[in-house]
């Protein structure tokens, strides 16, 4: 009865369920490389069988050897030599393929998983660290590719291996193959009964490493902030800190896996250990010969190692499926609306918000009843206070969040109206508020949006984000390398890269947050006057604290509190 609630404790509580669920998600993988993964199971059974035989081969030689048994050892070692040397290389072949088949999955399922993770609500995905996504991307996506490839293959031959030499052990000695077995059930017994702590100390180290991992990202990106207000010993003990705790967690784990272990070790012991005295008692009876002792013990140890790489697939399988449910997570979150559309929109199309209103997520409200428009051939200044929803009204534009109220949507000059989402993103290009400059080239994060652009098209829209000055004196040119966020480059030059990156878009409305703020006055005031007069943009939308740039545009609109007013120049 006890063992009956604990069972239906551990239904009620999630644990196996949960287990389950990632295991099926899991399987759609196995079942896409079932042909390899068949292979690699097929050859670790041939392997293992080769193995037991090379066993009984030992047995006859030893036997000839000693004389209990009449025959040619020529004939006896050779075929134990060759059943020993083709285990081996079969058992290559097979980790070969394990190798082959490991990083492909590993590829395939990161891929992906990535392709998800660009393509799921922006909002859902903001809840994430980035250093968290990175180590869901590659730790446990490594982790399942791992389980998808090897756990299975590990699995079926660590049965074959047990229930072969628990046959042969059966065959010549019953009762060794019943002191044998004594173990298995005490193993299962253990691991059940380990099998919930275990899932709560890798959840929890998982997560721990993802925290590591997002401070680091956070210092690194961070670093001149860091070194510029002197604040590096306060980062360091703050990595000091989280060093502790992961050291505590992993201690604890550490000390957890090595008890359930040595239990585990010192009952396969004592079954070795009977197994070895139940040998030498038929030995000193002259009931066995010493090939079958010297066999008998290579048998018993192959059931007791055989047992405990089953036993020991547990907690693998219990990483693995954390592993997964750590994945699911992420991809079971929202795609966005048209995310895998592309809408097509005319140069005469128009960007419209009418009474929005919206808050993120457990927050108050950012904008209320705020209307928006901005039609071809305007040039609109978007000012107020820092942190006011500007970026937010820029976002609903952009699709990356939707309106709790009212409509977003594109007029297109055929007075044709589409619900802004993912599909529209193709009438804006954008430039965001800090530096968004790629590592590569000049060249390279141009043709980022645009791979077939001539390098006319690529100075051309260098000149008109003002541009052209410099990079025309760099040595390489457009061939300059751009360091990780544009090191190597002012918070001005970069700025004016990003600009002629979204120019190479040549989509008609162009939306600026605060992406002149680093240019004197001269500079963005020529910028936005090249801007208008191109060929590429017809509409412009800029987010700007300088009274003198609002004051050149033909409409202004000024955001107080949650409340959008336009003001008539």
């Amino acid at each position: 009865m006890r063992w009956s609630s604990k069972l239906k404790q551990k239904i009620g509580d999630g644990t196996f369920r949960e287990m389950w669920l990632e295991a099926k998600w899991m399987f759609k993988y196995i079942r896409r490389y079932r042909l390899v993964v068949l292979i690699h199971i097929v050859l670790g059974v041939i392997s293992t069988v080769m193995g037991l035989l090379s066993s009984i081969g030992m047995k006859r030689m030893i036997d000839v050897v000693t004389g209990f048994y009449y025959g040619g050892i020529t004939g006896a070692a050779i075929y134990m030599v060759g059943m020993m040397i083709g285990s081996s290389v079969i058992g290559a072949i097979a980790s070969r393929i394990a190798a082959v088949i490991n990083i492909k999955v590993q590829n395939g399922i990161q891929a992906e998983v990535y392709d998800r993770m660009l393509r799921t609500d922006w909002e859902s995905l903001e809840q994430f660290r980035s250093g968290d996504l990175l180590q869901r991307l590659n730790g446990d996506v490594g982790g399942v590719a791992s389980g998808v490839t090897s756990f299975l293959p590990s699995f079926v031959t660590g049965l074959a291996q047990f229930f072969g030499a628990l046959a042969l052990i059966l065959w010549y000695d019953p009762i060794m193959a019943l002191i044998a077995l004594i173990g298995a059930p005490l193993g299962v017994i253990c691991s059940r009964v380990l099998m919930r702590r275990m899932r709560d100390y890798n959840k929890r180290m998982k997560e721990l490493g993802s925290e590591v991992m997002s401070f680091h990202e956070d210092s690194f990106r961070n670093l001149t902030s860091i070194k510029a207000f002197g604040v590096m010993d306060l980062f360091r003990d703050r990595m000091l800190g989280l060093q502790d705790r992961y050291r505590g967690a992993f201690l604890e784990y550490n000390r957890f896996s090595v008890t359930a272990s040595a239990v585990m070790s010192l009952i396969g012991l004592a079954i070795s250990v009977a197994c070895y005295g139940w040998g030498v008692y038929r030995l000193w009876t002259h009931a066995i010969s010493y090939g079958m002792m010297t066999m008998f013990l290579q048998m018993t140890g192959m059931v007791r190692g055989s047992f405990s790489t089953i036993i020991g697939l547990v907690p693998t399988a219990i990483s693995i499926t954390t592993s997964a449910g750590r994945i699911m997570s992420v991809i079971e979150l929202p795609e966005e609306p048209g995310a895998r559309e592309s809408g097509s929109f005319s140069e005469q199309c128009s960007a419209v918000l009418d009474d929005v209103s919206f808050g993120y997520q457990g927050g108050e409200p950012v904008l209320e009843h705020v209307s928006f428009h901005a039609d071809p051939g305007d040039l609109v200044a978007l000012t107020g206070a820092s942190g006011e929803g500007k970026t937010t009204l820029i976002r609903i534009l952009l699709g990356l969040i939707y309106p709790g109220d009212g409509r977003a949507f594109i007029r297109d000059a055929d007075g044709s109206e589409t619900t802004i989402s993912a599909v529209t993103r193709s009438a804006f290009s954008y430039v965001p508020q800090g530096n968004t400059i790629f590592a590569g080239t000049i060249e390279e994060n141009l043709r980022m949006v645009a791979p077939d652009a001539t390098e006319e098209e690529m100075i051309a829209a260098l000149k008109t984000a003002c541009a052209w000055e410099f990079v025309q004196k760099l040595p390489k040119g457009l061939h300059s390398e751009t360091g990780e966020l544009g090191r190597g480059f002012s918070e001005g030059q970069a700025q004016r890269l990003s600009v002629a990156r979204a120019l190479m878009r040549r989509a008609p409305i162009l939306l600026l947050d605060e992406a002149t703020s680093a240019l004197d006055e001269a500079t963005e005031l020529q910028m936005l006057d090249n801007l208008m007069h191109s060929n590429t943009v017809r509409t412009c939308v800029i987010i700007t604290h300088r009274s003198a740039t609002a004051a050149i545009c033909a409409r202004q609109y000024v955001l107080r509190g949650t409340t959008l007013e336009e003001i008539t120049p």
